[in-house]
């Protein structure tokens, strides 16, 4: 048998015969997608297998003997989903070696990408349609890897084999970390075999994300009774599934148990009122979670309510997303009072709620009433305000100098004070620094007492506002927190630069200028 390609040319020589040897016994496997007695249909999401002729792939020319066939016929039986015969020769080989090889036993192209990248902590492979035998590949790959912290494997169509696989994997590899198989279709028999990956879970596993993959109320009974004594995972994606009532009384049971989750995502959901009830009353006696992500659901006024005691009593939730929820201002009272008590919820959004100006004024002032309030962003950027609210905002920020508020704009505000509130940040503090011959960073590194070059971006803002050295204004800590936080939460001082034109802004600039407007009018 003639081989041609790279790959082989790194083995060792003492290996070239064995791995010779191999090819021969793994050509079948290739043919049939794996090792059982009767060759099973490709799915057609699988992928394609290449032909012989490619220079990229490790295939073989010649038809196994017969003798090789009826033999692997014999051991298929006794072989776990992810076993290679000859296992520890395939490692010394390598990993690459070994990724090939299985490629060849399952009948798949291998990925490109995933060889260029296998010794990566973090390899994305969304949108590769690989199919169940793509990704067993893979798994079989990633049992014995020891640097990959992070799988991306979203929208692959690696259905229950492809998980089973995976699942496998996970109870061999202590190193992988964070997985996310979002928008593979999985169903309840993939919940099924996640569920009891999760019940007995021993891996290093604390980030799973499996939006996207129609999970109904069987499913959700599946993950609550998996998650209600485990505590590895932490983070966890259960969002564009189709959860309703039924399954938010589950999930709320399984929140009233679990004591190791702490980020949840559920929206675009099917919660209603008894669904959105439910899961509030697994919240009100959480004691781990801190970010809870319900928006795009329908939690209404009655939900609303429910979120409210949920403030009133949870100590532990910062973060709450309840955009798009139909909460009125009839809602927004009764969440209010919660907020009147809470000392650790530092976002809250509502955006895309009918709210009007009213309802927002009654958030800034339950924060008003509460000195012990930690909040640092609200979001209602769908309401117009008045100068009023503004200046009752202000009021409130003089005592709670880390919130911002986010509206949608400022009612009859003139394009002028639009564009000076544009000024930038930056610009100002780069002319400070200047003026003193003193490094950008030296001003920043002043604001924190540790003099570290990172900064939460809530003690952040409140440094921001009560410095005097570079007055600022809401909208200019805005733009500069933008700048310098990449939605970590955390500002780096160490990104921080010279600002660079802004033709947008230019443009705008010289449109309100009274000579363009003179130029206009001739």
């Amino acid at each position: 048998m003639s081989r041609a390609g790279p790959t082989q040319e790194r083995v060792s020589r003492e290996h070239k015969g064995a791995l010779a040897k191999a090819e021969a016994a793994l050509c079948w496997g290739r043919r049939a997608g794996r090792v059982e007695p009767h060759p099973p249909i490709p799915h057609s999401c699988d992928t394609v297998s290449a032909p012989q002729s490619s220079d990229e792939t490790l295939y073989c020319e010649a038809e196994a003997p017969t003798a090789v066939e009826k033999d692997k016929q014999g051991q298929g039986s006794s072989e776990t989903d992810l076993e290679i015969e000859d296992t520890e020769k395939f490692f010394t080989a390598g990993q690459k070696e070994l990724y090939l090889e299985a490629c060849k036993q399952v009948g798949v192209v291998p990925v490109s990408y995933f060889i260029r990248n296998m010794e990566e902590p973090c390899v994305n492979l969304n949108h590769h349609g690989l199919g169940p035998n793509g990704t067993k590949a893979i798994a079989i790959a990633l049992v014995s890897n020891t640097t990959v912290l992070t799988l991306e494997l979203a929208d692959n169509c690696i259905m229950e084999e492809g998980v089973l696989s995976l699942v496998e994997m996970l109870q061999e590899n202590y190193y992988l970390r964070e997985m996310n198989i979002s928008d593979n279709n999985l169903g309840w028999e993939g919940a099924r075999i996640l569920s009891e990956f999760l019940q007995n879970n021993t891996s290093s596993l604390f980030s799973l994300r499996l939006s996207g993959n129609n999970f109904k109320e069987e499913s959700a009974e599946l993950f609550s009774q998996a998650l209600s004594a485990n505590y590895r995972i932490k983070t966890l994606d259960l969002s564009h599934n189709q959860f309703s009532d039924k399954a938010g009384e589950y999930l709320g049971q399984m929140l009233a148990l679990n004591i190791g989750l702490q980020s949840l995502d559920l929206s675009w959901n099917h919660f209603y009122i008894r669904g959105a009830v439910a899961l509030c009353n697994g919240l009100r006696v959480n004691v781990a979670l801190k970010k809870l992500d319900v928006s795009m659901n329908s939690f209404g006024n009655e939900g609303a309510a429910a979120l409210g005691e949920v403030l009133r009593l949870n100590s532990c939730l910062a973060y709450l997303d309840v955009s798009c929820n139909h909460i009125s201002n009839e809602g927004i009272t009764k969440l209010s009072k919660g907020l009147e008590v809470n000392e650790s919820l530092k976002v809250l959004k509502l955006f895309l709620n009918p709210i009007s100006m009213d309802g927002a004024l009654l958030l800034i002032l339950s924060i008003k009433r509460n000195p012990k309030s930690k909040m640092e962003d609200i979001d209602i950027s769908n309401v117009l305000v008045s100068e009023q609210f503004v200046k009752t905002l202000d009021g409130v920020c003089a005592v709670h100098p880390q919130l911002d508020v986010l509206y949608k704009g400022v009612q009859g505000l003139s394009i002028k004070k639009t564009l000076f509130k544009w000024t930038s940040a930056m610009k100002l503090i780069q002319s400070y620094a200047d003026q003193q011959k003193i490094p950008v960073l030296d001003f920043f590194r002043s604001l924190n007492p540790s003099g570290e070059m990172r900064m939460p971006v809530g003690e952040f803002r409140r440094a921001m506002v009560q410095q005097n050295k570079v007055p600022l204004n809401r909208y200019q800590v805005r733009e500069l927190i933008k700048r310098l936080d990449e939605k970590t939460g955390v500002v780096d001082f160490r990104s921080a630069r010279a600002p660079q034109p802004d033709p947008i802004r230019a443009a705008l600039l010289r449109w309100a200028s009274p000579q363009f407007s003179l130029r206009r009018l001739s």
